[in-house]
């Protein structure tokens, strides 16, 4: 056999025989070649079945200037280049990482919750005033007791503890029935 050239032309005048004997030559080492490309077996027998389609739809395309190996070998390259594209496009996922998956979803929506709750405090935190923000500051955020809150802001502890009394309650009056489970 001529590298194929002569079965295809056997196929071209209606021998069907002669398309099995290219499948049975050229297959798997298409399929092997292919891998190189797609690192997945499943994919390349995959795009060497389509490259041969392509030999099955396309009849006339070959024109026998080059050999007919290296005709299906640049077929099954295109395929595998443009299999490669699209596979970075659509990610695919086996159905046992589906459930790792669907924790991380669950862990993202709680994170834009979070974060959707550290916006609607801090835009209420700044229509109060400056005094009641800061001590909300130092106890919440830096987590300070009310005594060193006091030696920060230059108050006993009485004026922190009632400035921080009227400033809880004047968020929750800014928050609403949502922000008063948030404190």
């Amino acid at each position: 056999m001529d590298n194929g050239a002569s079965s295809y032309r056997r196929f071209l005048d209606g021998d069907e025989s002669a398309f099995d004997e290219l499948m049975d030559a050229y297959f798997r080492s298409l399929v092997f070649f292919l891998d190189r490309y797609v690192h997945d077996v499943y994919a390349a027998e995959d795009l060497a079945i389509d490259a041969f389609s392509d030999l099955i739809v396309h009849k006339h395309r070959y024109n026998f200037r080059v050999s007919f190996k290296t005709y299906l070998f640049m077929i099954g390259k295109s395929r595998a280049l443009d299999y490669l594209k699209h596979s970075k496009v659509i990610a695919f996922t086996e159905l046992s990482e589906a459930k790792d998956l669907l924790d991380d979803e669950k862990m993202l929506e709680e994170t834009v919750l979070a974060d959707e709750r550290k916006r609607t405090v801090n835009a209420a935190m700044a229509q109060l005033p400056q005094d009641m923000r800061e001590v909300v500051h130092l106890i919440y955020f830096e987590e300070m007791t009310y005594d060193e809150a006091a030696r920060v802001m230059k108050k006993n502890r009485k004026q922190v503890d009632n400035l921080f009394y009227r400033a809880k309650k004047e968020l929750r009056r800014l928050l609403g029935e949502d922000g008063a489970r948030m404190l």
